[in-house]
């Protein structure tokens, strides 16, 4: 694997990254026993709907952009796709079912998934959602429409938590009550059995996704409306309050008692901006990508004439090439590299790539595929 890295961003990155190391580049590592034994634990933060270009420099946003020039940043990672569902089940499985591009709550996978992989290595795991009600919750959405009529507040909605999504974590009580409450993290940070993979999402308010038109008691991040253009007020507060989001979680995680070893954090969005300019895109703004996303590398086209979740007319696909578009990628090492950019095409297979290889899981789906997914192993080590 290949990598083209360049000087850092900014004085605070350089000074940072002299400090700890006279090298001006960092090196690719391929995940060998050596590395593998260096990752300690993993953490991703999955934001929501939002371009690289529109978060990484934004000023609304300049937490998440200190940590790009701070740490690492991977300049050319896409979404696998649209809309937000499959992006959370390609992380997690390697996989797409192009018969389901969309977001309905009842969609169910039995399919082999992360979770499989890791209780099968002996790694432990935890999933945190935002305004979840209770460990384990399989609603759709909360608080629901019986608690906000007509539609209910939807601060928290399975298609941000994959692992609800998966067949064989429904129908296991044990799992699920691994699917916890954000507020549970920074104890279970703390405490004797840490998970070594931690998965976060967001609410919805707290994601950059929007689209709450409430006050929901309890959360001074409600309302929180849809954006309409890039940083006209509504789409500048959820940059904030994402910033915020992330500052909170990160100095919860790197404050911990689990902050130990070469852990790391992903911090990504799922997928690029949905703008509402272009019809033959599904409304998409950017539909971008590589590294196996339809019609790219191994991965067969769409089909002419494919119909997306709006299934109005217009809306259907061209060309047959459909990623996520370009998105926010950063990366986190605890002993890895600093204020450095990798140009390397990467996407949410690409996530899990890394994680299965430094910790000799075995491959899933697309992730298998090293010819057109690569992982992200050099961004974790000096």
């Amino acid at each position: 694997m290949s990598k083209r890295h360049k000087l850092p961003r900014s004085a605070i990155a350089l000074a940072i990254m002299l400090a700890l190391s006279s090298a001006t580049t960092v090196a690719a590592h391929s995940a060998q026993s050596g590395d593998n034994a260096a990752v300690k634990r993993i953490f991703v933060i999955m934001l929501e709907n939002h371009s690289q270009s529109t978060v990484i420099g934004d000023p609304n946003a300049p937490y998440i952009t200190s940590l790009a020039s701070t740490y690492a940043e991977a300049t050319n990672y896409y979404g696998v796709t649209h809309p937000s569902q499959p992006n959370y089940v390609a992380a997690i499985t390697g996989q797409l079912d192009i018969t389901r591009m969309n977001d309905v709550a009842t969609n169910h996978y039995d399919w082999p998934n992360l979770v499989d992989q890791l209780e099968g290595a002996g790694k432990s795991w935890g999933a945190y959602m935002d305004t979840m009600p209770y460990a384990g919750f399989t609603g759709a959405i909360y608080p629901d429409a019986a608690a906000f009529p007509p539609n209910g507040a939807a601060l928290y909605t399975n298609k941000h938590n994959p692992f609800v999504l998966m067949d064989d974590v429904l129908a296991s009580p044990a799992r699920l009550a691994k699917i916890k409450l954000y507020t549970d993290l920074a104890t279970d940070l703390n405490g004797s059995h840490a998970p070594d993979f931690v998965w976060i999402s967001p609410n919805q308010c707290n994601d950059m996704h929007g689209g709450v038109y409430v006050s929901v008691p309890g959360h001074a991040e409600t309302p929180c409306p849809y954006g309409s253009t890039v940083d006209d007020a509504n789409d500048a507060a959820l940059k904030q309050k994402a910033d915020a989001f992330v500052q909170q979680a990160v100095e919860t995680i790197t404050s911990s008692k689990a902050w130990t070893g070469n852990s790391v954090i992903f911090i990504l969005t799922d997928e690029a901006d949905f703008s509402g300019a272009a019809i033959e895109t599904d409304l998409w703004a950017d539909v971008s990508g590589c590294c196996d996303s339809p019609g790219y590398g191994s991965a067969p086209p769409l089909p002419y004439g494919y119909e997306f979740m709006d299934n109005g007319p217009g809306h259907f696909w061209y060309t047959g090439q459909f990623g996520g578009g370009l998105i926010p990628s950063i990366v986190i090492a605890r002993n890895g590299a600093r204020g450095l950019t990798d140009d390397t095409p990467y996407n949410h297979y690409s996530l899990l790539r890394t994680i299965e290889q430094v910790w000799n899981l075995g491959y899933l789906g697309y992730a298998a595929d090293a010819a057109n997914v690569s992982s992200m192993t050099g961004l974790l080590q000096h």
